[in-house]
């Protein structure tokens, strides 16, 4: 009869011989992220932006063709005809080139309009020799658009990084889960064995009806526990499809004959390439990155505020000439302009300047605190990894000395010195260390996407 008891209680077959399951590693998994999900693919659009935002800023530097063509006919009298056409180049430092060919006639011209019977051509230059020389609002949008880039791609960074943080957590929960069905199943089976046992030994009367009681309740306790673990991993599993895509946006499921990855433990800071941190440079960081595009956008547009103090004076030179007469240069046949404004009191500029001074200042303070930010808490977050390594060998001890105080149950229940309630006692205990361990490693493998995520190296 021992025997069979001992069969009994030591035939803890730990579901573990696994049906065919395929390990699903984290690496893969991130890859498919990476590569397929909608919103790092969105994030990516923001690089497409900033280039055509560049292209666009540029465009106000492009040659410029004008035409302006008047005719009026009344009576068949031609009042007059007036072309007027231009082609214009602007250059980087507000400086334009001109080429003009110029064509009136008519009965009614204003003497203003007189040209020769061939028309008129001109060649010229328009100088800012105030405003606008060194910087105008071309020239700021082009320097923007660049920063613009800048500013986009760590923007696109810190987007690609939260879905990846995301889609870890996602992970992690799902592995939690997973490895508490697990257990529950193994415990669940461990019950219904004890319970069979024992209402033989019952039925035998080597043991009081009483006993069928306890493992009754323990292999109901043991149901539920499997039944709510199972809950749990069905959401986790529909939460983490969540970011599992195929090429062309189509989404996929996880399949039941998936399992998250076994030693995930050991291969996550080399997967996420955290193992070697080192001096950490927080000048790459992209947090970093887009605050200092935007103070320099910011500055860019305080030059442009403080060269709208300066007079606005343009001068402008033409060359004129007929057109059978371009080879022969002629000092005295030109035409000249002058253009100047200048504001009495400034207040408009003045305020500008100052306001844009305020801006870059609030700025600067913001990207002080974020860098302090930053570095402590990549120090919080490096002192958690370690004192939940620490925790963890503390409950791994706690869970070896669990099983053997089980172990040592057993045997004494074997030898009828022991009673089933210390036993289930035991095991509790032991279950409930094991549930700690797996919550124990979520919070570690938690701790280091989360430092993952802040350091935000894609």
């Amino acid at each position: 009869m021992k025997k069979i008891v001992v069969f009994l209680l030591f035939s803890i077959s730990l579901f573990a011989q696994e049906k065919n399951l395929k390990e699903l590693t984290f690496n893969e998994y991130l890859g498919f992220v990476k590569k397929y999900h909608p919103l790092v693919k969105q994030a990516n659009l923001k690089l497409n932006e900033a280039q055509a935002s560049l292209m666009q800023a540029r465009g106000a530097f492009d040659p410029k063709i004008e035409v302006d063509f008047n005719e009026k006919q009344f009576k068949d009298s031609q009042y007059f005809s007036i072309l007027n056409s231009s082609f214009k180049i602007p250059t980087w430092y507000g400086i334009e080139l001109k080429a003009g060919f110029n064509n009136a006639e008519g009965i009614y011209l204003n003497p203003e309009n007189t040209l020769p019977n061939s028309g008129l051509t001109s060649f010229g230059i328009t100088v800012p020799v105030g405003q606008g020389l060194f910087i105008n609002q071309r020239m700021a949008d082009i320097r923007k658009a660049k920063i613009a880039m800048n500013l986009n791609a760590a923007e696109r960074n810190l987007e690609a990084i939260e879905v990846i943080y995301e889609a870890s957590v996602s992970y992690m929960n799902w592995k939690r889960s997973y490895e508490e069905v697990k257990l529950y199943e193994t415990y669940l089976e461990n019950a219904i064995i004890r319970y069979n046992g024992i209402s033989k030994l019952i039925e035998q009367g080597d043991k009081p009806a009483i006993d069928s009681i306890e493992a009754g309740i323990t292999l109901k306790t043991r149901r539920l526990n499997l039944e709510d673990a199972r809950l749990k991993l069905t959401k986790a599993k529909l939460d983490l499809s969540n970011y599992l895509w195929l090429e062309n946006n189509i989404p996929l499921e996880l399949n039941d004959d998936l399992q998250p990855e076994n030693e995930l433990s050991k291969t996550i800071r080399e997967t996420l390439q955290i193992n070697e941190l080192g001096e950490i440079d927080l000048n790459n960081h992209p947090k970093i990155q887009a605050l200092d595009s935007k103070i320099n956008m910011l500055k860019i547009e305080k030059n442009l505020k403080a060269n709208s103090i300066l007079p606005k004076l343009d001068l402008s030179y033409n060359y004129l000439s007929e057109p059978s007469y371009i080879d022969n240069y002629r000092f005295e046949d030109y035409k000249i302009g002058v253009n100047f404004s200048f504001p009495l009191f400034l207040r408009k500029e003045r305020e500008g300047l100052k306001l844009a001074n305020l801006k870059i200042q609030d700025a600067e303070f913001g990207l002080q605190f974020e860098r302090k930010s930053l570095e402590n808490k990549i120090k919080a977050q490096q002192q958690e990894i370690t004192s939940i390594q620490t925790q963890r060998e503390y409950n791994g001890r706690l869970v070896k000395d669990f099983s053997t105080l089980l172990n040592s149950e057993e045997r004494l229940f074997e030898m009828g010195e022991s009673s089933l309630f210390l036993i289930n006692s035991r095991e509790n205990s032991l279950v409930s260390s094991k549930i700690n361990d797996i919550a124990l490693e979520n919070r570690y493998l938690n701790a280091v996407i989360g430092l993952y995520k802040t350091l935000a190296n894609p």
